[in-house]
């Protein structure tokens, strides 16, 4: 596995952790040109899944998954991520699914991530 992936997936775990209490289970990322596309299965918690069993709990859920990781990312990136793509980070993209689990997240970089010295680009990470 490509050592620039793992940081990078960490970064990401370790943040949502920190935020919704639990992080995803396992992350797939790739880069691509200047962005980082991350797919991220495993997200919600189980008092998330039990407040998802109605449409209005599914759309709170929704809501808060999308809109309070954006606002975290649009105050700052987080500590070391922009270090280990060698690129400043301009904006993030996220979406999540509830009924599958599965989110996307695309980070978007001022210029192609440096993978110089990198092989795996294409990684799937489990935990």
């Amino acid at each position: 596995m490509s050592k620039q992936i793992h940081e990078f997936n960490d970064i990401i775990r370790k943040l949502r952790k920190s935020l919704f209490g639990k992080g995803p289970d396992r992350i797939h990322t790739v880069f691509v040109n200047d962005m980082a596309i991350s797919t991220l299965y495993g997200n919600l918690s189980p008092s998330e899944q039990f407040i998802a069993r109605t449409p209005e709990g599914k759309e709170m859920v929704h809501a808060a998954r999308t809109r309070m990781i954006q606002s975290v990312y649009a105050s700052a990136a987080p500590e070391g991520m922009e270090k280990i793509v060698k690129a400043k980070f301009v904006h993030l993209f996220s979406d999540i699914k509830i009924e599958d689990d599965i989110a996307v997240s695309v980070f978007l970089f001022d210029r192609p991530i440096d993978q110089s010295g990198q092989t795996g680009e294409n990684i799937d990470e489990t935990r």
